[in-house]
């Protein structure tokens, strides 16, 4: 009877498992002939093509074909939309489907409950509706393999193997009225759906509960599944062994076995007796342990990093610390910490809390953990209130907020920031805030927001507005881009400076930068030529400029080598150039009593001797010395330009060229030079135009972009060029080539500038170039507006690179040339052509860099972290860069455009009186014509006779070098020899045309 019984036990399951083999193995070949079928009779039509080339029916036929194959392409791409999360009858069909399927495993378990053998005869209605959940899975299949462009691989897909294996045995058993359990367990499988629904139903939104759910998803549908065939294979046993070695066993035991052997617990209180059984354990252990292993360890820390990042910040007493938000990414994060570190040195005694509106990403979470000691990560937002209780915002000593600078919606991200500082200032007036903003024309909403306070440290750094200036101002200064940025941010290139300077022991291990400190109160009454001379002779100190401070409201403005009229007061900050905060106290500390005799600026220090009290000041000390100095039998005095009667000045402005400046007015604050607006018409250029016959010396700026471009705002890089600290005739014609549409759009903000001309073209053309005389220009520049084609960083750039070889090819020498990627400036050869003798310019070596001819904007993001150090750092940058006096000098002058816009005005208020940068040459007046001048003789010679301001070194490298290019040394020592070819780095006063000879 065992054996009958055992017979008919397994013809009863070849009953049900042989249609569903049947189904999938007649299908496969189905598939694999209609393959090789297709595959022949192409190969007979293009023989058949080949001798009837010219037949008209077989061209009509082939016609026919591709009007079928058209309309089948049609239907396939109508239904895999129809069946897509994309649309919302695919959305509705897959959470009807996963439902559905979560139906069948429901019945597949109350019948595992019923039964008390492996088969079993089961009520009508049971068999009914799990009969109309798999009629629905096959019309659900048919639409999917009709949607599916490669049949083979859609066969033998997951869910459709669990189709086949599934479905056919439930129509089966209401024809023999009698079911099997079978192989109804894989729908189990259908579990890995989980995520994708859940995330259509937007239950899941964040990185860790997607994963989360994706891991629950494997997790119990492996352990469903395994649990099904060890049930099967136990319950019936090996096939080929009599007598039968079946157990008889729950589908509960079986998960428990399961979980048993996943955990590697294994108490063997319940085994498995059958091969088959044995055989499955023996693999699922190797797969089940890996599984096991990683998903308890990362449920774990996704719930235990999900709780922190909602805990709140404990204040401790005496520690500092930051809020970070904004922008915060991977790149964001970590150019962030690296730029915190470099300016502290890596000596870290503030926290940073980074709250992120999105949970950190792995990689994010790996960064946090490198610098776990001074970082955390709270996951809120800055327009939530809660939020920022939790960071203790009221308590922190600066809230930073970042910009994300390649968004393809740079307004958006600005209004973003805006609201971002509202928020914190409305809840917590007192903090300090530096924010970034991408476009100059947002940040006008910043000063209007309740509580924000220059004074109190409040700052804006604007990429576009940093960036187009120091490109404008390259244009006029040449590798002047360089030096700033050695300056103010990075370590100076050493290397280059090592490698093209004759005598090494002139180079130093000094890496300078630019400081503020607070002067001395006993340079009180003296003027700034006075203090600059003094500091550099006698401290080895290069003073820059100071912060005058005015009104009654205490307002301030940085003023730039200002003109004599202004006279240092008590508390005055100045700028200098340094190597370290030690040499500039040395400022600070001097006293004229005590440190007047002292020759080593090392010894200078703090003093007892409360000279300092006394009312009286040294300036005339200093005036028989001043006067001392005689030049061709005149004191050297009568010959400084920068103390010109304000007449002088007025004439050369308005009377030397009343012809072509009659139109000409001055811009908000006087501070730069405005034309009635000129209509686009009146600019445009083109090839007949007569006017680019005499183009000569002008700045070529080749604009990419188009219609739906954001604005690059080409009002940041005319505005420094028009400004009012150069004469009318110094003024440069500013060429546009691009795009006319884009051009139209930049028109409306930039109408009122006076020598500005347009030209519809691309610099990707080497006709357009000519047209527009770029062998004769004085600068051209290189700005992309252009949607990046790739994701790849490496082709962000292309067509500035692309432009820049095509320009160059025209052997014409590159002043500027905006690379959002530092990196992707090995891609640019300075030379034309390469040459065998000059091994660096093969490697396309980016001797650009130190030469000023290539910018890259990724160290703006260093000035967060300069700016949160010292603010006023970051002022000084935006009087060199952009002519901007002080942010709150311009809202003055804009709530007062009728003293504005009086000329008489600018030149009576000496704050509105502003210096220049320019590139000198070596003139035959600042040299003694006796022996070799050093710096400290030619800065004295300069400073003295025309109060010019020289703070760095242009220099000829070394031969060979036929291309003439140059470096930049920042600060050079007082000691180190001048050559005839060096140009200055010079700070000139407003009054003096660099054009002139010196």
């Amino acid at each position: 009877m065992a054996e009958s019984g055992l017979t008919c036990a397994l013809h009863f399951q070849l009953a049900f498992i042989f249609p569903s083999l049947s189904i999938f193995l007649g299908g496969l070949f189905t598939i694999l002939a209609f393959r090789s079928i297709r595959c022949i009779y192409r190969f007979i039509l293009k023989q058949i093509w080949r001798k009837k080339v010219k037949s008209k029916e077989v061209w009509w036929s082939n016609k026919r074909k591709q009007r079928s194959v058209y309309y089948i392409r049609i239907f396939s791409t109508r239904m895999q939309m129809m069946l897509s999360a994309q649309t919302y009858s695919g959305r509705v069909l897959m959470i009807l489907v996963f439902l559905l399927n979560i139906g069948t495993l429901i019945i597949y378990f109350i019948d595992l409950t019923e039964a008390e053998q492996f088969h079993f005869s089961f009520p009508d209605r049971v068999i009914y509706v799990d009969k109309f959940f798999n009629a629905f899975f096959v019309f659900y299949f048919g639409l999917r393999f009709v949607a599916a462009d490669d049949k083979l691989r859609f066969w033998l897909e997951l869910n459709s193997l669990v189709d086949f294996f599934t479905i056919p045995p439930v129509f089966v058993s209401s024809v023999l009225r009698k079911s099997c359990l079978g192989l109804r367990f894989l729908r189990a499988l259908r579990l890995l759906d989980l995520p994708r629904i859940l995330q259509i139903l937007r239950i899941t939104k964040d990185n860790y509960s997607i994963k989360l759910s994706k891991l629950f998803a494997v997790f119990i549908s492996t352990w469903l599944t395994a649990a099904g065939f060890i049930h099967l294979v136990e319950n019936n046993g090996d096939p080929w062994v009599q007598p039968v070695n079946s157990q008889p066993i729950t589908y509960f035991k079986c998960m428990y076995l399961v979980m048993v052997t996943m955990s590697t617990v294994g108490y063997g209180d319940i085994v498995v007796q059958t091969a088959l059984g044995r055989a499955f354990i023996f693999f699922f252990i190797i797969g089940g342990l890996v599984l096991f292993a990683n998903f308890i360890p990362e449920v774990l820390e996704i719930a235990q990093n999900h709780k922190s990042y909602k805990s709140s910040y404990k204040v401790m007493s005496g520690k500092n610390y930051i809020v970070v938000c904004g922008n915060v990414t991977l790149k964001s994060v970590t150019t962030f910490l690296q730029d915190f570190l470099l300016q502290d040195k890596g000596n870290i005694c503030t926290e940073i809390l980074f709250l992120g509106e999105s949970l950190p990403s792995l990689e994010l979470e790996a960064v946090f953990k490198c610098y776990s000691p001074y970082t955390s990560f709270f996951h809120g937002s800055a327009l939530n209130s809660e939020d920022l209780k939790r960071v203790r915002m009221e308590s922190a000593n600066a809230c930073l907020i970042l910009a994300d600078v390649c968004t393809p919606e740079p307004y958006a991200e600005d209004i973003s920031n805006i609201m971002r500082v509202l928020s914190i200032k409305n809840h917590y007036p007192k903090t300090r805030i530096i924010v970034q903003i991408i476009q100059s024309r947002n940040k006008a909403y910043l000063p209007n927001i309740p509580n924000w306070d220059w004074k109190m440290g409040d700052s804006i750094i604007c990429f576009a507005e940093l960036k187009l200036g120091f490109m404008a101002q390259s244009c006029l200064v040449p590798g002047l881009s360089t030096l700033l940025t050695s300056l103010f941010i990075r370590k100076e290139n050493t290397e280059t400076k090592r490698k093209h300077l004759k005598d090494e022991t002139l180079l130093g291990d000094k890496d300078y930068k630019v400081m503020a400190f607070q002067l001395s109160d006993d340079f009180a009454g003296m003027t700034f030529i006075e203090v600059c001379r003094l500091c550099f002779v006698k401290l080895n100190l290069i003073l820059l400029g100071i912060e005058l401070q005015f009104g009654s409201r205490g307002e301030s403005a940085i003023l730039i080598n200002p003109s004599p009229q202004i006279k240092i007061c008590q508390n005055t900050m100045g700028f200098f150039i340094a190597h370290s905060l030690a040499e500039v106290k040395r400022a600070h500390f001097y006293c004229r009593v005590c440190h007047s005799d002292i020759q080593d600026p090392e010894q200078i220090e703090k003093c007892q001797c409360g000279s300092k009290l006394h009312s009286k000041t040294f300036s005339e000390k200093l005036k028989s010395y001043g006067e001392s100095l005689v030049l061709d039998g005149e004191p050297a005095k009568s010959r400084v330009l920068s103390i010109l009667p304000r007449q002088i000045f007025v004439d050369r402005v308005l009377h030397a060229h009343e012809d072509e400046s009659h139109k000409v007015s001055f811009y908000l604050t006087g501070r730069y030079h405005q034309c009635d607006a000129v209509p686009l018409y009146e600019a445009l250029l083109s090839c007949k135009n007569q006017t680019v016959l005499y183009l000569q010396n002008h700045i070529l700026v080749c604009v990419f972009g188009d219609a739906n471009s954001p604005l690059i705002g080409l009002q940041d890089f005319v505005m420094p060029l028009r400004a009012t600290n150069f004469l009318y005739h110094e003024l440069k014609d500013i060429v546009l080539l691009g795009p006319l549409d884009y051009l139209q759009r930049e028109w409306e903000f930039i109408q009122n500038f006076p020598k500005l001309w347009l030209f519809s073209g691309s610099a990707l053309s080497c006709v357009d170039l000519k047209a527009v005389n770029v062998q004769d220009c004085a600068a051209c520049v290189i700005l992309s507006s252009s949607t990046p084609i790739s994701n790849n960083p490496s082709l962000v750039d292309a067509e500035s690179i692309l432009a820049i070889l095509n320009i160059q090819s025209m052997e014409v020498q590159l002043n500027s040339s905006s690379v959002e990627f530092s990196p992707n400036a090995h891609f640019i050869n300075q030379s034309p052509s390469s040459s065998s003798d000059i091994p660096e310019e093969d490697l396309l070596s980016p001797t650009a860099a130190p030469a000023g001819a290539i910018f890259s904007d990724s160290f703006l993001n260093s000035l967060l972290s300069m700016t949160y150090y010292n603010h006023h750092i970051l002022a000084l940058l935006q009087a060199l860069v952009t002519s901007r006096t002080s942010p709150v000098l311009e809202h003055l002058g804009e709530e007062d455009s009728r003293l504005s816009r009086s000329l008489d005005n600018m030149v009576q208020n000496p704050y509105r009186v502003r210096c220049k940068l320019a590139l000198l040459p070596l003139s035959e007046r600042w040299l003694s014509g006796i022996m070799e001048d050093s710096f400290g003789d030619i800065y004295c010679k300069a400073l003295d006779t025309f109060g010019i301001l020289c703070f760095g070194l242009y220099r000829l490298m070394e031969e060979p070098n036929p291309y003439k290019n140059r470096f930049v040394i920042a600060r050079p020592t007082s000691d180190l020899k001048m050559l005839p070819t060096d140009l200055l780095f010079s700070i000139v006063p407003f009054n003096i045309a660099t054009t002139e000879d010196l």
